[in-house]
């Protein structure tokens, strides 16, 4: 069974640092693209970050360039969202996903597994 764990959100304040993991089982997700989403209330799902099975195609959302970084290690199946300088508008559920597919792209329809999330409170 196909299971995607999050860990690493919590309450921060404005300017700090937080670093999201996902830990992926049940399946190689070697081959496949892997993304971190968010949603805060009222608000639709985001695509935050995106990465292909290499690493060699990344996509960040406007709102978070520069300030984040994904990252993915195969060998343990797990997907890292580096996060920094947060915002409070970053305060949102983050979500790790997990495409059939080499190629991220920034449409949650498009993926096939998911976490159950883990929040991030960015306070001001």
């Amino acid at each position: 069974q196909v299971q995607l764990v999050e860990s690493g959100g919590g309450l921060v304040q404005a300017g700090g640092s937080l670093r999201l993991f996902c830990a992926a089982s049940g399946r190689s997700f070697s081959t496949y693209a892997m993304a971190w989403f968010r949603q805060a209330p009222g608000k639709d799902r985001e695509c935050v970050a995106a990465i292909s099975w290499t690493g060699d195609n990344i996509y960040y959302a406007d709102s978070v360039k520069g300030r984040f970084t994904i990252s993915r290690d195969n060998a343990k199946n797990t997907v890292y969202l580096q996060m920094t300088s947060l915002k409070p508008e970053d305060t949102a559920v983050y979500y790790c996903e997990v495409r059939a597919a080499t190629i991220p792209t920034k449409h949650f329809q498009t993926y096939d597994y998911w976490g159950q999330g883990t929040q991030v409170t960015v306070s001001s």
